[in-house]
Parts: structure tokens; C-alpha cells; sequence
């Protein structure tokens, strides 16, 4: 059959003008094509180091929960953060870690699979979305990137090693991104919190843990505020005597829901999560506060007596410190020897350059330093002279089984006679019964605490007891 062409109209087939015209066409929706197609990739791509970015992770796992939705498994994540970053950054400078980040991403795009997607969200911060791939699969590919950054980094002058910890995560069904990057990432703090370079796969006891501690700390920096916190004191004694020497200040919390809480229960929280320089601060101004009212009122007024009050490792630490001290003790109009501060062993041991200034600073302020629950940790007697402490507070350990261990006794003196030789006085923790103050009065310790003296009490309780001005057992 051949085409005819209707009367009135001509032939474009063989008109070269319509041909060009139809090519130019033809290459300008090729480079449209082009174009579109990079702008998409740079959209998906972190400029920097040429791997995805957070809009391409978005789309890796959007695909990859479809597909686990129609019978396949479900994908993994490894969350990954440079261990040491920072520093480098500071002292190595902002080209040095950005060839860093090039290198680290070119070393875990070697390590992972074909279908594997890795992005940077930011940072130093990584992701690699593994689509299908149950956990023990995942963590050989974690276990591959950990082996491939291993070598040292090149940087012209000088190499640096840059390892990372990880955090692994296989998504559920009802996992959204956020939810995966959240869990992938406690799972990452936890291997942070172990000494980093390592993977740690997610537990959900400790996403439950991490929850507890944060609702536990609203909590209390909530009760600091509203008046929740309360203060016990405990008398401490001249053996001989009977006289009372002072009090050591314990916290205690009076939840509105959960009743009295023991500081055993958020001490070692609020230290873990940086809120134990807010607590001290309330400790040590609300102690000074009620002693000041003690020596104001004549009922109470009680000659040579100090409250004790513990310090955190992270008060040494902090420059503030001192000036806190020096400006309650001007506020509340008392002389520094009215104030001990009680130190653990594990808090001064470190024996660094700012603990050791904070220790001179408020030994020339002139208030009194003790260490607390001596023996029960290092028991190194070589610092004990190095220190400018005053007191030791020897562990309740050493007093328990005095009365029925004759040896225990000779031990003891021999603890004593040391820290005589010091210098320093000491203070012997947990008497319960008479038999064991008497002892300890035989070998020649002066001072006392312990039950059998009085238990911690309320601060209007121990108001009374102060009225009476009478003597403890001796």
C-alpha cells in the first residue's frame, strides 16, 4: 500500500529543516533528561564526601520497608560517630578533618555491600541502611567498617587514626526512620559510655534504663527547685567525751509521689548526668543556712562545731567551686573552720592538675577537708601526707567485727598509728554498740559516728536534740 498525501497539503518527510528541527528536540530532552537526573543525585548526595545524605537514607529505607512488607526482611542500621572528632578538628583544622571525612566515607563504602546505603547526616555523624539483612549479618558488615578504618589516615605532615563507635538496630514493622535513628543511636551512646570503637547492638532494657534515668532527672532538677530535697543530719562525737564535735549533712529525697527516696537511688544519677553540681550547691547552702540559724539561737548554740558536708568528683573539677564555698560562708556570716567537706578516696586519687588547685584553693580558704569511707577503695597510705587534708574518715568495714575479732582490734591501731603519723585526725564510721566505741577509745581514736550515737534525723529533730545540750554515750 502506498501513502498518499491529502491535495493541498506537502510532504514533511524530506524537508531537512523539519529534521534538524526534530534532532535539536531530540538533544534538548536528552539534556533536560541529564540535567534532572543530576539534580536528583545532588539532592541525594552530601556534597563533601560524595556518599548519600538524609533524604537518600530516607529513601533506602522507605524502599526497603515496602519491599519487607511484601514477605522480605526487614533492614538494619549501623549508626556511626568518629571517635575524637572534635579534637582533631581543633587541633588539626577544618581541611585536615574534612580530608578525614572524605577518607572515612571512601573506607566504609568499601566495607559495606553492593545494596548497601551509606550517608553522612551531618557532621562526623554516618549511617549505613543494610536492606534485608537480619542482625548477625549486619554486624559482620559493622565488624568489616570497623576493621577498614582501622589503618592510619595520611594528612600530608602527619597521619592520624580515626576509629568510630557504632550503633546497630534492625527496624521492626512499626518502626519509622526516627524511630530506627533513635534506637540505633542509644545503642551508640552505649558503646561511647564502654570506651568507644566498638559495636553495640540495641537493648531495649537499655532504652527503658536510659528513659528511667532522663524521667529521673526532670525529676530531681524539679525537686531541687520546688523544695522536694531535705537534709538529715548525723552527729559525729568526741569518743572520750561524749561531746558532740559536729553533724555530716545527708540528703534525702522527699518524692511527691514516690515518698522518701535514699540518695543511693539518685546520687549516682544525678552524677552520671552532670545535674550533681546543681544538687551540691543546694546541699552545701542549705547545710550552712541551718547551721548558722544553730549558732544564732542560744538554745542550740553548740561551741567547736562543724557540719560536714560530702563533695562529688565533678566539684573538684569545677572552677566555681571554690568561689561557691567562700561566698556561702560570707552570706551565712561563718568562719571557715565551721565547714568539712568530706572527699572519697576515688574522687581525689586522680590527683590532677585541677583537683589538686581546687584542694590548695580551699585549704588557704581555710575550711576543713576530710577523706571519706577511707579503706574502702584505694587505701594507699603514700598520698595521705601529699594532700592537704585534715581528717580521715575510715570505712565502717574495719569497726563491724572489732568486737569479735581480736586481731581486727590490732589492725586497727595499726590504721590509727598511720594516720597519726600524718598528721591528720580520724574519724571511725559505723559504731553500733558500746562495746565497739570503747574499744576504739582503748587504742586511742577520738572521734565517732555511727548508730549508736543517733541516726541521720531531720533537720527540726536534731534542733531538738541540740536543745538539750546533753552528752552522746562514750
Amino acid at each position: 500500500m502506498t501513502s498518499t498525501v491529502p491535495p493541498g497539503l506537502v510532504s514533511t518527510d524530506d524537508d531537512p529543516r523539519i529534521r534538524r528541527l526534530e534532532r535539536q528536540v531530540r538533544a534538548l530532552m536528552e539534556e533536560l533528561h541529564h540535567v534532572r537526573k543530576e539534580q536528583r543525585h545532588d539532592a541525594l548526595t552530601d556534597s563533601l564526601t560524595g556518599v548519600g545524605n538524609r533524604l537518600a537514607l530516607a529513601r533506602a529505607f522507605r524502599e526497603a520497608t515496602e519491599a519487607a512488607a511484601k514477605g522480605g526482611a526487614p533492614p538494619a542500621l549501623i549508626l556511626l560517630n568518629l571517635d575524637g572528632f572534635t579534637s582533631l578538628k581543633n587541633s588539626a583544622g577544618h581541611a585536615a578533618a574534612d580530608q578525614v571525612l572524605v577518607t572515612v566515607a571512601m573506607r566504609i563504602r568499601s566495607a559495606v555491600r553492593e545494596n548497601d546505603v551509606v550517608t553522612r547526616l551531618g557532621g562526623d555523624d554516618f549511617a549505613v541502611l543494610m536492606p534485608a539483612t537480619p542482625q548477625a549479618r549486619a554486624t559482620a558488615v559493622g565488624n568489616r567498617i570497623m576493621a577498614a578504618l582501622e589503618p592510619n589516615i595520611d594528612l600530608g605532615n602527619n597521619s592520624v587514626q580515626c576509629a568510630a563507635s557504632m550503633g546497630l538496630r534492625v527496624a521492626e514493622p512499626h518502626h519509622t526512620l526516627e524511630d530506627l535513628l533513635q534506637e540505633a543511636g542509644f545503642a551508640l551512646e552505649e558503646s561511647k559510655a564502654e570506651g568507644r570503637n566498638k559495636l553495640k547492638l540495641f537493648d531495649p532494657v537499655t532504652l527503658h534504663f536510659r528513659q528511667l534515668q532522663r524521667q529521673i532527672v526532670g525529676d530531681l532538677r524539679e525537686g531541687i527547685r520546688s523544695d522536694q530535697l531535705v537534709l538529715y543530719y548525723q552527729p559525729i562525737v568526741d569518743l572520750g567525751t561524749g561531746k558532740l564535735e559536729g553533724c555530716e549533712a545527708l540528703v534525702r529525697w522527699n518524692h511527691p509521689i514516690h515518698g522518701l527516696i535514699m540518695p543511693d537511688q539518685f546520687i549516682p544519677v544525678a552524677e552520671a548526668t552532670g545535674l550533681i553540681a546543681e544538687l551540691g550547691r543546694w546541699v552545701l547552702r542549705t547545710a550552712m543556712r541551718q547551721l548558722r540559724q544553730w549558732r544564732n539561737n542560744p538554745a542550740t548554740l553548740q561551741p567547736a562545731f562543724s557540719m560536714r558536708i560530702n563533695v562529688s568528683a565533678a566539684d573538684l573539677q569545677s572552677l566555681e567551686f571554690v568561689d561557691d564555698v567562700r561566698d556561702v560562708l560570707m552570706e551565712e556570716g561563718l568562719s571557715p573552720d565551721s565547714l568539712v567537706l568530706e572527699l572519697t578516696e576515688s574522687a581525689i586519687i586522680r590527683n590532677n592538675e585541677l583537683d589538686r588547685y581546687t584542694l590548695m584553693s580551699l585549704h588557704r580558704l581555710g575550711v576543713g577537708l576530710e577523706i571519706d569511707d577511707f579503706g574502702a577503695g584505694y587505701s594507699s597510705m603514700g598520698y595521705l601526707r601529699k594532700l592537704p587534708v585534715d581528717r580521715v574518715k575510715v570505712d565502717r568495714q574495719f569497726v563491724k567485727d572489732l568486737a569479735n575479732d581480736p586481731s581486727q582490734l590490732e589492725f586497727v591501731a595499726a590504721i590509727q598509728q598511720v594516720i597519726r603519723s600524718c598528721g591528720l585526725e580520724g574519724v571511725w564510721e559505723g559504731i553500733e554498740t558500746a562495746r565497739e566505741a570503747e574499744l576504739l577509745r582503748s587504742i586511742g581514736c577520738t572521734s565517732g559516728q555511727g548508730y549508736y550515737f543517733g541516726k541521720p534525723v531531720p533537720g527540726p529533730e536534731f534542733t531538738g536534740l541540740l536543745e538539750t545540750n546533753r552528752s552522746w554515750p562514750s
